[in-house]
């Protein structure tokens, strides 16, 4: 009973935690809800960025790819084998979601440092990366914990739980705690980064601002992808964990 009550309590933290506000923020009232409009202006940027991106590039395909449809089947051909590693020979279903999420959170780190998102003013708040925000970073970190449920349950339907008490039923509150712990670690990991590499290079150009930030720029850069990496890689991890049934 403390077990479910501590799982229950998680839930309702990590719900609290996406409505956390740090500053102004622009809402947009759509009937009797309020929606957080930064976040949806700059995630709809981005979504647009990799439509267009991959419409220009694949418009014309040819049997020896050049140009953007070579790059575009690098990419394809390097998620499929973050997807393979991580999930084994099952992996096929999963590229698509494993491949979302890299691209998605990619581009909008990425998008924190190359777009000048600073220009556009709003009546409250300033435009930002879509992963500099929490409640993005969650709910990436939720569509990963119903895709690994997901996972285990249609392989291996409700046998699924044993899991849980392996390899001895001692290891039961552990074993369910980690799962709440997952979307935590997934989302705090991805927000803290993106967030603190903003601020570095604020402060950094408020102070000295000429040289000093282009490496800490580029060094953002680097990490940024990093970090779409380990979400992908993790992710990936998690689900191939939950259809062999073994940690």
């Amino acid at each position: 009973m403390n077990v479910l009550s501590c799982s229950i309590n998680t839930l309702k933290g990590l719900y609290d935690i996406s409505g956390v506000e740090v500053g102004q923020h622009f809402y947009w009232q759509i009937g009797g809800l309020q929606v957080h409009a930064q976040v949806l202006i700059t995630s709809w940027v981005v979504i647009g960025i990799l439509l267009g991106s991959a419409t220009i590039a694949i418009r014309n395909p040819q049997t020896i790819p050049t140009g953007g449809q070579n790059f575009f089947e690098y990419v394809l051909e390097f998620i499929r084998d973050v997807s393979k590693t991580q999930i084994g020979e099952e992996y096929g279903p999963w590229v698509p979601f494993i491949g979302t999420m890299f691209l998605f959170i990619f581009v909008s780190n990425w998008s924190g440092a190359l777009l000048p998102w600073k220009i556009i003013e709003l009546p409250h708040g300033e435009l930002a990366a879509p992963t500099n925000d929490i409640n993005t970073t969650v709910a990436l970190a939720l569509l990963t914990s119903v895709a690994y449920f997901y996972a285990g349950l249609s392989k291996k339907g409700l046998s699924y739980f044993g899991k849980y008490i392996q390899p001895t039923p001692i290891l039961l509150p552990i074993n369910i705690l980690e799962d709440f712990t997952k979307p935590l670690s997934l989302s705090f990991r991805l927000f803290g980064n993106i967030l603190a590499d903003e601020l570095v290079v604020v402060v950094l150009v408020s102070l000295v601002p000429l040289v000093v930030p282009i490496p800490v720029m580029f060094l953002g850069l680097f990490t940024s992808g990093i970090q779409a990496l380990i979400f992908a890689t993790l992710a990936a991890a998690y689900i191939g964990e939950s259809m062999e049934g073994h940690h």
